[in-house]
């Protein structure tokens, strides 16, 4: 259980009932030690005040004194303090105007010189409890038992009140807490979510971004730093592969330019028939291998920001025709379906003309008798579909043929089979062009989708 919340209650949300938690815990042990030396307090000072009133009624017993002990019995809090003067045998002889005519209040009889106490509901009150000192006296009259009873009414209305306050105070508190320590824990966190957006936009296409450094010179900054530190050596790491990329395949055009050359001038001697074969395949993987080596000089160079994509208006219905008649004079035994709308975006005709291409040889390569190729002018951007009726892509795989050196049929040929670079090379173009590159989701037969942004006239 506490596993799932933690993974469903974000770090704000699990600090403030962290923080409301601890303040009812901390109130609690607070309030308890609070409301026990409260009472304590206040229990001392009944005992001290039914102590001295004791005395002052022993006092006036011992000194014979009738004037003295009615000042003595009289209550100096009305209704809260009481006292009476009895003999052993329970015969009240002096009392509080308050319990005239009463009978004891208690029925301790401490011995001379000895005091009991007992907390007691007296009848004729509504209930309080009070707290009653008997205490034995010698007087010339002979054995008197002083009985003082103090009301705890004070001490229970304080108790309540502490009660009642903590009931009603802690909820309210632990509220202003948890909401505060949100509030608190969101405005700390502000940087980690600024940090966490601008991270999510990084992709091997911008590495040069880098997350925003908060003010504070705390672990956040830290934090950022190190992520900064981070991303510096991942493009610096992406820019040496770039350029090795670059480089190698620079590298390999003139030696396969000289191979293929060769080739083609083996392939017109009269060659016996093994002969030939072998020259045939050198042509074969010769070609396949220039063709990977121009992938790869894309790539490097689709890859690389500081070379912006070229803008300028692009009919896209004159680059759809060209592939329609192309795959209509190279494959005839297909099907050309889908309309054509004259459509105009901005950017490079040349990388969207390869986009093009690279979409329409996949879709051939694995169409049964019909392909489409279509462009339509949609919620305000340029669509092209590219379809046929072969196997449809699975759903696990829409995403993962536009990776790189991603090819679904591992059992087919290499040479029926492309460098797995086409689609990689589509969508990042695509993407160069602020544009989307996605697979239909179709039960029967496959569909590629470009949506490119109109050029502004």
């Amino acid at each position: 259980m506490l596993p799932l919340l933690r993974r469903r209650l974000g770090v704000r949300m699990r600090s403030a009932l962290a923080a409301g938690v601890v303040v009812v815990l901390a109130s609690v042990f607070a309030g308890a030690i609070l409301l026990f030396t409260a009472r304590g307090i206040l229990l001392d000072n009944v005992n001290s005040a039914a102590k001295d009133r004791t005395a002052q009624v022993i006092t006036a017993l011992t000194a014979q004194d009738p004037g003295a002990l009615v000042v003595a019995l009289r209550a100096s809090v009305p209704g809260r303090s009481l006292a009476q003067v009895v003999t052993p045998q329970g015969e009240v002889v002096g009392a509080s105007g308050a319990i005239a005519g009463m009978p004891a209040l208690s029925a301790l009889r401490p011995a001379a010189g000895r005091r009991l106490q007992e907390t007691k509901n007296l009848r004729f009150t509504e209930g309080e409890p009070w707290r009653i000192v008997a205490s034995g006296v010698s007087t010339p009259d002979g054995e008197r038992i002083v009985l003082v009873a103090e009301s705890l009414d004070a001490v229970t209305d304080s108790t309540e009140a502490i009660l009642t306050a903590l009931l009603l105070g802690l909820p309210v508190l632990a509220l202003v807490v948890g909401v505060a320590t949100f509030l608190f824990v969101g405005r700390t966190l502000r940087p980690v979510e600024a940090m966490r957006r601008q991270a999510a936009t990084i992709t091997a296409t911008n590495l040069h971004a880098r997350l925003p450094l908060p003010e504070a010179d705390d672990e956040i900054a830290a934090l950022a730093t190190t992520m900064n530190t981070m991303l510096d050596r991942i493009e610096a790491s992406a820019a040496a592969q770039r350029r090795f990329v670059a480089d190698a395949s620079h590298e390999l055009r003139s030696p396969l330019t000289t191979i293929r050359a060769n080739a083609d001038l083996l392939g017109a001697a009269n060659l016996d028939e093994k002969a030939g074969r072998s020259v045939r395949r050198i042509r074969g993987e010769s070609a396949r291998m220039s063709r990977l080596v121009e992938d790869l000089l894309l790539l490097a160079r689709v890859d690389d920001q500081q070379k912006p994509v070229r803008r300028e208006d692009v009919d896209l219905d004159d680059l759809v025709f060209a592939e329609r008649e192309r795959v209509a004079t190279e494959h005839p035994a297909l099907r050309i379906e889908g309309g054509v709308t004259p459509v105009r975006v901005i950017g490079d005709p040349d990388q969207l003309t390869r986009v093009l291409r690279n979409l329409v040889d996949n879709t051939v390569r694995h169409a049964r008798d019909r392909v489409t190729i279509s462009l339509a002018a949609r919620d305000g951007q340029g669509e092209i579909v590219v379809g046929n009726d072969g196997p449809p892509v699975p759903d696990a795989d829409r995403d993962r043929i536009f990776d790189r050196f991603v090819r679904l049929d591992d059992s087919r040929s290499r040479d029926a089979g492309g460098t797995g670079l086409g689609l990689a090379i589509a969508r990042d173009i695509i993407t160069a062009h602020q544009g989307t590159l996605t697979v239909d989701e179709l039960s029967e037969g496959a569909a590629m989708r470009i949506r490119l942004p109109p050029s502004q006239q």
